[in-house]
């Protein structure tokens, strides 16, 4: 691994060409309110978070990325458009013991503007191309908001539709989902009997409340689990289309001919089928070649959960390594933190160290 040093130096050289591009230096706190994230994610997020509890500020988080927090400070105090970079430490907790830092220094760039989201998603990528070239990293990309519009046209229960766009970035838990629904799968074995219970006329006993739950929200969710279990399943067709979607792996124009083939039977893919199709449009006038682009429409699924569009990121030829950037479009959270305000927005981060390590090793 490079030196924090060399890290550095990598970052101040990175910055340097985001600040040519336009982009204004940005900062942000390394202690980050729990609660915000907590309510963004679920409390999933603890288990790759550093959590403590501050006696003023109640409970803190070790800053897990930048773009949370640099979202808050645009949609305070922010113009329009604006362009920022940022560099500093990042913490996240690794699940084995591995080579993998948990502290490591990050670097990246965010654009937002309502003018042409395509060309905004095009800027940030061939950007990111632009000063990583030399290392040939393979590209991919995906876009979130294909897989959103095909899971929200289901024609099922919108509890249902709600639970899969829930889990679009837990690929294992919509997986199961997505059987269940499709009556593929059997119902959890607690379910079940709190479902035979409930068609025997037999409800829980009153009692007293434990946990956070009122009566009523008790009694909402017992309602929506007998809709739940009184809904037919979603056919095999509807499961079979979306489940070919999922596995769409190709170079980015054949991706984009077989999206149109499967917007036939799937047109509420059709918008956002047509904004990659601008996007690939902008991306070849910026001197990025399309033809050699890879489009996973699966990719994307397993990152911090704020991406709704476009995204990409750049890996070496080791499989063994993180990403060496990585990125995208989130314009739905620039309107959770907004307080009633919103703005399109995209960017994207780089590892330094990452970068440091394989400018260093042998050709």
């Amino acid at each position: 691994m490079a030196p924090k040093a060399a890290a550095l130096a990598e970052a101040e050289r990175l910055m340097e060409a985001f600040r040519r591009a336009g982009a204004l230096p940005v900062e942000a706190d390394i202690l980050q309110p729990a609660e915000v994230l907590l309510d963004l994610y679920g409390e999933d997020i603890r288990a790759r978070t550093y959590v403590t509890a501050d006696p003023l500020r109640g409970e803190m988080m070790l800053r897990p990325d930048f773009t949370v927090p640099v979202v808050q400070q645009h949609m305070t105090e922010g113009a329009e458009p604006a362009r920022y970079c940022y560099a500093g430490e990042v913490f996240r907790k690794q699940e084995h013991l591995s080579d993998r830092r948990s502290e490591y220094v990050q670097v990246g760039y965010e654009v937002f503007t309502r003018d042409d989201p395509a060309d905004a998603d095009a800027e940030v990528f061939s950007l990111f191309n632009a000063v990583l070239g030399d290392l040939h990293l393979r590209a991919a990309t995906g876009d979130i908001a294909i897989l959103m519009a095909a899971v929200r046209a289901l024609n099922t229960l919108p509890s249902r539709k709600a639970a899969l766009l829930r889990h679009i970035w837990r690929p294992r838990r919509f997986t199961q989902l997505l059987a269940r629904f499709g009556g593929t799968a059997p119902v959890p074995p607690t379910r079940a009997t709190l479902l035979e219970a409930l068609a025997a006329g037999r409800t829980p006993e009153a009692g007293p409340l434990l946990g956070l739950r009122s009566r009523a929200e008790i009694d909402a969710r017992l309602a929506a689990l007998r809709e739940d279990a009184a809904a037919p399943p979603i056919s095999a067709e509807e499961v079979a289309r979306l489940q070919d979607l999922l596995d769409l792996t190709a170079r980015s124009p054949a991706a984009l001919a077989q999206l149109r083939e499967l917007s036939r039977e799937m047109p509420a893919i059709l918008p956002a089928v047509d904004r990659m199709e601008a996007r690939l449009n902008a991306l070849a006038r910026r001197g990025v070649d399309v033809e050699a682009l890879d489009f996973e429409a699966s990719h994307g699924r397993t990152t911090l959960e704020y991406y709704d569009g476009f995204v990409f990121s750049f890996h070496a030829a080791d499989p063994a390594l993180p990403p060496v950037a990585s990125g995208g479009r989130y314009d739905a959270l620039t309107a959770v933190l907004g307080a009633g305000r919103s703005i399109p927005a995209v960017g994207g981060v780089i590892r330094p160290g990452l970068v440091a390590d394989l400018r260093g090793a042998p050709c």
